[in-house]
C-alpha cells in the first residue's frame, strides 16, 4: 500500500514557480527546490516525475495563476471597451511595483523561451500556445476598443501590440524603466 501524500501539491508547485522563475529551469537546482517546497528528493520525483514533471506543473500554473486572470477581461463573452486599456495599466503597475517577481524577472514563459529548455518539443508548444493565447486575447480587446477600425487593422496592431507585451515582459528583467516605456509605447498605439 502506497503512502498517503503528506503535502499540498499546489502550494509545492507555487514554490517550485518562484525558483524556476527567478533563477529559470537551468539554474534551479534540486536542493534549491528541495528547500522551496519543503519536499525531498524522493517526494519531488514522486509526485513528478521529475525536475522537469514539476517544471511542467510550474508552467501551468503559471499560466492558470498568473497569465490567464489577466486576461480575463479580454475574453469575456462581451469584451468591455477599456478592458485593453486596463490590461496595459494593469501589466505597466505590476513591472512598476520592483521587488515583486513580475517586476524583478518579468515572464517565466518568456524567459524559458531564452533558454536551452525551450528545444523540449513540450515546452516550445507551451510558449508558442501563450503567445497565441495572448494575440487572440489582445485582438479581442482591440476590436472592443476600436471598433471602427476593420478587422486588418486590428488584426495588424494586435500583432504589434502583442510584440510590444513580449518585449516588455523580457526587458522587465534587465531594463524594468525601458520594460514600462514600451507599455506606454502599446497604450499610445491604441489610442492613435
Amino acid at each position: 500500500m502506497g503512502r498517503t501524500q503528506a503535502f499540498d501539491t499546489q502550494e509545492a508547485i507555487r514554490a517550485a514557480r518562484t525558483v524556476f522563475w527567478e533563477h529559470g529551469y537551468e539554474d534551479a537546482s534540486l536542493p534549491s527546490l528541495e528547500r522551496a517546497t519543503g519536499l525531498s528528493r524522493s517526494s519531488i520525483y514522486h509526485a513528478f516525475g521529475n525536475k522537469r514533471g514539476l517544471f511542467d506543473a510550474a508552467l501551468t500554473s503559471y499560466l492558470g495563476e498568473i497569465i490567464r486572470p489577466r486576461l480575463l477581461p479580454l475574453n469575456a463573452p462581451v469584451v468591455e471597451s477599456g478592458a485593453i486599456i486596463d490590461y496595459f495599466t494593469g501589466l505597466r503597475d505590476a513591472l512598476a511595483q520592483r521587488g515583486t517577481l513580475a517586476a524583478d524577472n518579468g515572464c517565466l514563459l518568456l524567459n524559458a523561451a531564452g533558454s536551452p529548455i525551450s528545444n523540449e518539443e513540450a515546452v516550445s508548444l507551451t510558449i508558442a500556445g501563450y503567445r497565441q493565447e495572448l494575440s487572440a486575447s489582445l485582438l479581442r480587446g482591440i476590436a472592443a476598443h476600436r471598433p471602427e477600425m476593420g478587422s486588418a487593422t486590428h488584426e495588424q496592431l494586435a500583432t504589434v501590440i502583442s510584440s510590444l507585451v513580449i518585449a516588455a515582459m523580457t526587458l522587465a528583467r534587465v531594463d524594468n524603466p525601458q520594460s514600462l516605456a514600451t507599455l506606454d509605447a502599446a497604450l499610445l498605439l491604441l489610442d492613435s
